[in-house]
């Protein structure tokens, strides 16, 4: 491959090579090179391209603590991906979003609530997220030796979470021991054990270099320490942004060559079309950028390019796999496990199908716009939650809906045909929250004041005056579903509701799932990926990015809802079984119990605190998961091996070390805190040990 490439290069005069550096490259007609748009998004399934299942958005994907099933999901995606792909190629088709080099997954760290694209990652944690980041590449990219099925990217490089507004001009100051411990774990996985084949820098500076010009970042690090061999992409016009926003070069020409020698390869933009009179000026050398183009025909000989297709396994893929009956099934089961129940009061849920009235309400129940998200594809085959609902109920049973309240502000109309009706059926489905409209990135959100971005991140106050003003006339059931991809904080909705649901934005089969959960035909099994505080008072400014004071792995204020937290149907018991050590390795047995009479999913979470917890150290931080299939009165004994990795704290030098003294280890379903057991936890067990004592 390398010969070839080299040979194709050489072919090449600079002008033709640097037409390969654009997003939007251009056909070499002499060469036999076709055009090629690099640009596509594949977040929860293909996107901006027509026909695709839907699958969750990527915060409910991580809310499944599920990397096998994420894994399975990502493979669909790739699937269908390249079905599109090799129709697109018959048609002639090569325009931009038609290619199969996507710009997906966003493992950058949700550390705040009120980032808009928050929902695009896979929350707070930085072990959550590269565990399922890791799972999505892999599925995603295939097991062939040879080629790729498609090409995955790991997004914003890095230490990139909001301001929206700002991110265009933007300096993200965070300690080596923040960058190392929090912000760089799943980047480093995705690169060293997932071969992710692309990387995409962030627009805003980090410690003063910008995230597309980064010689530490981009060369050292990457490249020289990580062994990245796949092409780096800047951020749409984040080139430009090195001269107009950061000030860090006067011209296109300086800023382009600035992000050539620092090792970018690709500019989605237009500022490398004056790399011509950075050669000419002598900011670059033609081998320069001989470099830059080679490591993106890596990739394109990598996808399969430029050999016959008989011998690519993946240009077999016909478009029957998009929207399949087995997709289909896999985004119900992803929806189904995404979904996080926080409170049931009285065990209300799940609700009887048989019941006799019952009345769905709220902005957000028939609103295709509340199962996508961003980044989304189409499928023609959604079910919004009210559709879901009644499907599921009996014939017999008489389903009324108004939507009842606007989503984001006071009712025009002061007249209430709803309140009443919603107070006083046998039980009210309340469906609040978010769209993509009011959340989100910078141009896409257009509700939104903030540019996507959630000043607050409460629940707007007419939604909450709504809710109050049903829950006044009556005392029958009220289940509110929140939709949304950040930690909606939602105080007075713990109080109004009997139960409470965060269904995210649950793609294409949200409808189906939210029924099938709220009237017993699942066991609702998602964990919260992020945590919940009870105000955006008990965070650290937005624009602080110091992880001091933020997550369950820093916050000493109580949160409304833990990091990990989640009920089901049933009652979940852990009992220790044994602890044994070998070599340089720790076991832990665990025997986990359904005690209840349902049929449910258990996640079983491992977190560690040090001998330093809570002195400039987490308090816990999460290091293995199990999600468990258990039949009620059924008992499974579960095995977590940690290895002496798992204890090593990061030091203000950015490295890694193992303090003497006991850590503690607990497995439980929720992040072990009072606050976990106040909302239904079950009890975590403990364990004590010194991994200063193995090998």
């Amino acid at each position: 491959m390398e010969e070839r490439i080299e040979a194709l290069v050489n072919s090449m005069t600079l002008e033709e090579k640097i037409t390969q550096l654009l997003d939007e490259s251009q056909e070499i007609s002499r060469l036999d090179v076709p055009r090629y748009g690099w640009w596509n998004e594949c977040l929860h399934g293909v996107a901006r391209t027509g026909r695709s299942t839907v699958f969750p958005q990527a915060i409910g994907l991580a809310s499944t603590f599920d990397v096998e099933l994420i894994k399975q999901i990502a493979s669909a995606i790739g699937d269908e991906g390249r079905a599109k792909f090799n129709l697109a190629i018959k048609n002639n088709n090569r325009s931009r979003f038609a290619g199969i080099t996507y710009w997906s997954p966003n493992v950058n760290i949700f550390r705040d609530p009120r980032w808009g694209r928050g929902q695009e990652t896979y929350g707070e944690d930085p072990y959550l997220t590269s565990r399922i980041g890791v799972a999505f590449v892999n599925g995603l990219q295939g097991n062939d030796p040879k080629y790729l099925k498609a090409a995955a990217c790991a997004k914003h490089y890095v230490v990139h979470s909001g301001p929206e507004a700002v991110r265009h001009e933007f300096n993200a100051e965070v300690s080596m021991k923040d960058l190392w411990e929090t912000y760089m774990p799943a980047f480093e996985a995705l690169v060293t054990e997932a071969n992710v084949e692309g990387v995409m820098g962030a627009y805003n500076r980090t410690n003063g270099e910008a995230c597309c010009a980064s010689p530490y970042l981009m060369t050292e690090i990457l490249r020289n320490k990580w062994g990245f061999d796949g092409y780096f992409v800047s951020d749409c016009g984040a080139i430009k942004d090195i001269y107009e926003g950061h000030g860090l070069a006067q011209t296109a020409e300086e800023a382009s060559a600035m992000a050539i020698k620092a090792g970018m390869n690709l500019n989605c933009g237009s500022s490398f079309e004056s790399l011509n009179d950075a050669v000419k000026n002598g900011l670059l050398t033609e081998n320069d950028i001989d470099k830059a183009v080679a490591q993106l025909y890596k990739t394109r000989f990598r996808l399969g390019f430029f050999d016959p297709e008989e011998n690519n396994p993946f240009s077999k893929i016909g478009p029957e796999v998009v929207g399949s009956e087995e997709h289909v099934n896999l985004a119900l089961k992803a929806a189904q496990n995404s979904m996080v129940l926080v409170k049931n009061k009285n065990n209300v849920l799940p609700l009887k199908k048989d019941l006799r009235t019952l009345f769905v309400t709220g902005p957000q129940a028939a609103n295709a716009e509340a199962l996508l998200g961003n980044y989304y594809g189409l499928s023609g085959n959604t079910v919004n939650f009210l559709d879901g609902i009644v499907k599921k109920v009996s014939v017999g049973t008489s389903v009324n809906y108004n939507l009842g309240q606007m989503p984001y502000q006071n009712n025009a109309n002061p007249i209430d045909w709803t309140t009443d009706k919603a107070a006083n059926a046998e039980a009210c489905i309340a469906v609040m929250g978010f769209t993509g409209i009011m959340e989100g990135e910078e141009g896409g959100a257009i509700a939104s004041p903030e540019k996507g971005d959630l000043v607050n991140a409460r629940l707007p106050q007419a939604q909450i005056e709504f809710l109050k003003t049903i829950r006044s006339k009556g005392n029958n059931p009220l289940i509110v579903v929140i939709t949304g991809g950040f930690p909606v904080i939602i105080p007075e909705v713990m109080e109004l509701a009997d139960a409470v649901i965060y269904a995210f934005y649950p793609g294409e089969q949200g409808g189906t799932a939210l029924a099938d959960i709220i009237f017993g035909d699942v066991s609702p099994s998602g964990r919260m990926p992020f945590t919940v505080p009870k105000t955006i008072d008990d965070l650290p400014a937005y624009e602080n990015y110091a992880m001091e004071g933020r997550t369950y792995r820093y916050m000493t204020k109580d949160p409304l809802i833990p990091f990990g937290f989640g009920l089901s149907y049933s009652s979940v018991k852990y009992e220790a079984t044994g602890l044994e050590t070998s070599g340089n390795m720790i076991e832990l047995n665990v025997k986990v119990s359904n005690e209840g009479k349902y049929n449910t999913e258990e996640i079983a979470q491992v977190y560690i605190a040090s001998p330093m917890a809570g002195k400039g150290h987490p308090f816990y931080s999460l290091k293995d998961f199990q999600r468990i299939s258990l039949h009620s009165g059924e008992s499974k004994e579960v095995k977590f091996i940690l290895d002496k990795e798992k204890f090593e704290l990061v030091d203000e030098e950015g490295l890694r070390f193992i303090p003497e003294g006991e850590f503690s280890i607990y497995i439980g379903g929720s992040v072990p805190s009072d606050r976990s057991l106040e909302l239904g936890a079950s009890k975590p067990i403990g364990f004590r040990i010194s991994p200063n004592e193995i090998n």
